[in-house]
């Protein structure tokens, strides 16, 4: 295998004042944080992922470190570097992980074990902390020369049922850490044995450009620029093109619900699809080329990707213009995008699955559904009762406030960080 570009590439982060989020969480909580930072002031942090846009985990770090950073905590982001073949063996991975059935061979093992041997070459400054997020930088702590005081691996995905064969292959380099993250304590097989074991669920920045408010004329305007009518329904998906997500599936309840279960009020019906396409999943262009088969030529069916210039203003606008928001996941680490929805007051319908059971209190501010039937009968349901539906997005709102936001992301990280140091 050839060697790679020296170097890793590093992402930087605009500054962030942790300060203004002082009316969302109030002063006290603002105050404790600081105080619980003051002991890793000037201590060195470093985030290691795949890429630096399309994911979950680059829109959690691009907020972390600059609020770490503003708490006097030197964090960095360092971006991996690897060959294609590479990212089609850790999608193979990902896939598996999540209960797949497919074989991983001694070329994939190889592939995997030579490209995280270089990247941990890349790596020479010293670190007091060193977090590894998710399979494709899991082995890299296991190669590590550098001099690292505390490393920790942090896995996003669902890994409640895994292919046995990735996770015997992984589970050693996963016993190489100081400590391990999982979202839930499900993802963890019973006989996994780590020195310490975390669980920490994922959180939004409600001042981040996809989540901060927006007018009802603006939002009205951006949809007719996408050829979305304000004035009839929408019921939307925000999610990578991954088969997990079951964007085809989301297409099935669109089409129950406008030709098989037309209602009144439901005439119309819109559909907006909309993911981003991230460097380390080279699957997404294989199920947005389905999902676009699926579609054919229905114009109130609309799929959108970052390729059509939908960024997070634009994501931002669909959110709040949509009726329902589906995330109708198979498989899901946390789904970021059920509490983006949440926080903009809208009621979710989500896949009974993973880290959606965190979000979603069934019938209260959406619905936990297992198949496309479910899915149709609680879409139909928000659908026709627009008053139910707002006081279940009111509802998912406060939940988010309570427990996703980035302010306890932060809080759980830092304990964390001084836990390992005593």
């Amino acid at each position: 295998m050839k060697e790679l570009a020296d170097g890793l590439q590093e992402v930087r982060v605009l500054p962030r004042n942790i300060d203004d989020y002082i009316p969302i969480v109030g002063e006290e909580r603002i105050k404790n944080l600081k105080e619980l930072a003051k002991p890793l002031q000037n201590q060195k942090v470093l985030n290691l992922n795949a890429t630096a846009f399309g994911g979950g985990v680059s829109e959690l770090l691009k907020t972390q470190i600059a609020l770490m950073q503003d708490l006097g905590i030197y964090t960095e982001w360092h971006v991996m570097r690897a060959k294609p073949e590479f990212f089609e063996v850790t999608k193979i991975f990902h896939n598996t992980l999540q209960g797949s059935n497919m074989v991983i061979t001694d070329e994939m093992k190889e592939i995997y074990v030579e490209t995280v041997k270089q990247n941990a070459k890349m790596i020479a400054e010293s670190y007091d902390y060193v977090i590894f997020h998710d399979p494709q930088t899991l082995g890299m702590n296991y190669f590590m020369d550098a001099p690292i005081k505390h490393s920790i691996w942090r896995c996003h995905i669902d890994t409640s049922e895994p292919n046995m064969q990735t996770w015997d292959f992984l589970y050693p380099f996963m016993q190489s850490f100081d400590a391990v993250i999982f979202t839930l304590e499900e993802f963890v097989k019973e006989n996994a044995n780590f020195k310490n074991l975390v669980f920490i669920p994922p959180s939004i920045d409600p001042l981040s450009p996809k989540n901060s408010e927006m007018s009802e004329e603006e939002v009205n305007k951006l949809m007719i620029s996408y050829n979305i009518d304000p004035d009839r329904a929408i019921m939307a998906q925000i999610s990578r093109f991954d088969p997990w997500k079951d964007p085809l599936g989301v297409i099935d309840v669109y089409r129950n619900i406008k030709f098989g279960q037309i209602q009144k009020g439901i005439k119309g019906l819109q559909l907006v699809l909309i993911g981003s396409m991230a460097d380390d999943d080279p699957e997404g262009w294989i199920i947005y080329d389905r999902v676009m088969r699926r579609a054919g030529e229905d114009f109130d069916l609309n799929v959108y990707t970052n390729f059509h210039n939908v960024g997070d203003v634009a994501v931002k606008a669909f959110q709040y213009a949509s009726d329902v928001i589906l995330q109708k996941s198979l498989k899901e680490g946390f789904g970021l995008t059920v509490a983006e929805a949440l926080w903009k007051g809208k009621p979710v319908v989500g896949g009974k699955v993973g880290g959606i059971k965190l979000q979603i209190q069934d019938g209260v501010n959406g619905f936990l559904v297992s198949n496309i039937q479910e899915a149709t009968e609680k879409t139909v349901y928000l659908l026709q009762n627009p008053d139910i539906a707002q006081k279940m997005g009111k509802a998912g709102k406060e939940l988010v406030k309570d427990k996703f936001i980035v302010i306890r992301e932060l809080e759980d990280f830092i304990n964390l960080f001084r836990k390992l140091s005593l």
